[in-house]
């Protein structure tokens, strides 16, 4: 099952959604093990089961077999302050920013510190920002130090998304989510962010998991491509050993509408 202090191990995990007749199973014996600081990239085709696999990871879904240990707890016998302990640990960058637009930068910067802070603190924050140079670093480390007191929608998706990316590095998590962060951006800008979740796992030591949906952000970031298919592991290894005729079966019908055979391949 991979090294004792693995971030991330899975056994034989299957999820299953729904009830009685109407109850299907999303992932199946999933058995996944991700050592401390690797930077994995998560692909397959639409509904293989990839967010959920974070979602399991994260302790958001719970398996109806198998064994999932994150950052060493076994998420299935985690239950309330335990439970808040380990998501402060775990930070998840979304599709979806989830700033609140009603708050400024500073603001959605810092609620990275919500699971380090007391209610007492986090109250007061709303009305005079706590930790206001932690906010300004993490800012200047996504190049956005002069958006301190914006409002969310005087931002571009770019921006944005690195606002999110701010929020996680005054977290200071051990293992970062990402999932699909990107597609919601051109392709400039997904390597940007790509760029800035990568460069923050080197600096920091932090573990990367990225669901990837645009395989040309693979090139040069990723130690290890994980592809699921049909919610079952498909194939592990290095970005260089993809190939076209892989990506083909793992794909299936959705291999040409997403233009594969045009990617460039790592090398």
């Amino acid at each position: 099952m991979g090294e004792p202090d693995a971030p991330v191990r899975i056994a034989g995990a299957s999820v299953e959604y729904g009830d009685g007749r109407e109850r299907r199973r999303v992932l199946d014996r999933i058995d996944l093990s991700i050592v401390p600081g690797e930077r994995v990239a998560v692909i397959g085709p639409s509904g293989a089961g990839k967010t959920t696999l974070f979602r399991l990871i994260a302790g958001l879904v719970k398996p109806v077999a198998g064994e999932v240990r994150t950052l060493g707890q076994d998420t299935t016998r985690l239950r309330g302050r335990a439970l808040a302990r380990l998501r402060r640990e775990v930070g998840f960058l979304h599709q979806q920013d989830n700033l609140i637009p009603s708050l400024r930068v500073v603001h959605n910067v810092l609620m990275g510190r919500l699971g380090h802070w007391s209610l007492a603190r986090a109250l007061l924050s709303l009305l005079w920002p706590q930790q206001i140079g932690l906010a300004r670093d993490a800012l200047a480390r996504v190049e956005l130090a002069d958006k301190l007191w914006s409002l969310p929608d005087e931002l571009s998706g770019g921006q944005q998304q690195r606002v999110a990316v701010a929020r996680l590095i005054v977290q200071a998590p051990r293992l970062v989510l990402a999932d699909e962060p990107v597609s919601a951006l051109d392709l400039r800008l997904g390597r940007e962010i790509i760029g800035l979740l990568c460069g923050l796992a080197e600096q920091e030591r932090v573990t990367l998991v990225v669901n990837l949906h645009t395989l040309d952000l693979l090139q040069g970031h990723f130690d290890r491509v994980v592809a699921l298919r049909d919610g079952a592991l498909f194939w592990q290894g290095e970005p260089a050993q993809l190939s076209q005729s892989l990506l083909r079966e793992l794909y299936g019908a959705e291999y040409r509408a997403l233009h594969l055979d045009e990617m460039v391949l790592p090398a």
